[in-house]
């Protein structure tokens, strides 16, 4: 299946994914880890790794300790890049993690087939789904093709036919948000951008079947919302979810995007899921792995489906007329003010 192949850095080994080596890629605030993680490595290419064991079992443990003093004291602007590094589990590896039988789902009938959402039916735990979510790609060619993860208005149109379909026959919806916004493009608007995402606004908040949104990465404005009117939306622990991104904040505000008015955006936005939880604008947040979800994919894997599981389980327990009903007073209560 040509959309689960964007899957580089990790191999298929008893069943699940794992890295194949450490990151390339180190953010700036990673690269005292990145030392002892050279040191380490060239610990156990020594021929008498054996006899050094209890060395390298006490630098693992240094590193460790050392990830869970940095990744807990991380700055806004920290976690939005996390959030995008190239490393960083996207839909594809995840549906590759998770579920089982999935089958593709192509084109909106309109205009053509975006491939920057990837939709189609499988089967994570016991639950047959239809899975929605957004595909950045990982190598320049793919990042093109998905028009690195912004949808155009057929991806929305696209995603809107195959959660009609699952309403149709009864099955929960899962979407995995992961984008920095809707396409802006000139073609984008002429062929309908926003009229595409309001329209999912408006159907998706009435849909008679559950539906479950986790944003495992980016979160950027409307082009999460086309797929993120959910009865409970989520967030992994190191992604950011907000109406616009902190270079675009930085530059309005400041009339200009650099680190610093980035990194004030960032703050100021309160984009993170921390943040979005206490606002009440997700339900919950889905811790990762030490170090990020970039560091081990298949534990991030385990907990998201573990994730999704418990959710729809819950979810799967209500008449979809209650579910409709619910899902109007959470969103209805968003942004309500209190004079009391």
């Amino acid at each position: 299946m040509e959309a689960i192949d964007c899957t580089v850095q990790w191999k298929q080994e008893t069943g699940v994914l794992r890295m194949t080596s450490a990151s390339t890629t180190v953010l700036p605030f990673e690269e005292p880890v990145r030392e002892l993680e050279r040191q380490i490595e060239s610990l156990e290419a020594r021929d008498d790794a054996a006899d050094i064991a209890e060395e390298i079992t006490s630098l693992r443990d240094s590193r460790n300790s050392l990830l869970q003093k940095i990744y807990g004291n991380l700055s806004a602007w920290d976690i939005v890049r996390i959030a995008r590094h190239p490393e960083r589990p996207q839909t594809p590896d995840y549906i590759h993690m998770i579920c089982r039988d999935f089958r593709e789902l192509h084109g909106d009938r309109q205009y053509g087939d975006d491939r920057s959402i990837l939709t189609g039916l499988g089967r994570i735990g016991p639950f047959k789904v239809l899975i929605v979510g957004h595909q950045k790609g990982r190598t320049t060619e793919e990042r093109i093709a998905c028009n690195f993860g912004c949808a155009h208005p057929e991806g929305y149109r696209k995603a809107l036919k195959k959660m009609k379909l699952a309403e149709k026959y009864g099955l929960p919806i899962v979407t995995l948000i992961d984008t920095p916004g809707a396409y802006p493009g000139v073609q984008a608007e002429e062929r309908g951008q926003a009229e595409a995402i309001a329209v999912n606004l408006k159907e998706m908040s009435r849909m008679n079947t559950p539906i479950l949104s986790v944003v495992i990465g980016e979160g950027g404005s409307g082009g999460a919302l086309g797929i993120g009117v959910a009865d409970r939306v989520d967030m992994l622990q190191y992604a950011w979810y907000s109406v616009i991104s902190p270079e675009g904040c930085a530059a309005i505000l400041w009339k200009e995007a650099n680190e610093a008015t980035n990194s004030a955006a960032a703050e100021s936005l309160c984009l993170t899921a921390r943040d979005n939880l206490a606002n009440g604008l997700v339900d919950q947040v889905v811790t990762e792995p030490v170090g990020g979800a970039h560091r081990d994919p298949s534990a991030a894997g385990e907990a998201l489906e573990r994730h999704i599981v418990d959710q729809l389980r819950e979810l799967t327990r209500f008449n979809p007329r209650t579910l409709v009903d619910r899902r109007y007073e959470k969103f209805r209560k968003i942004g309500a003010v209190s004079t009391s």
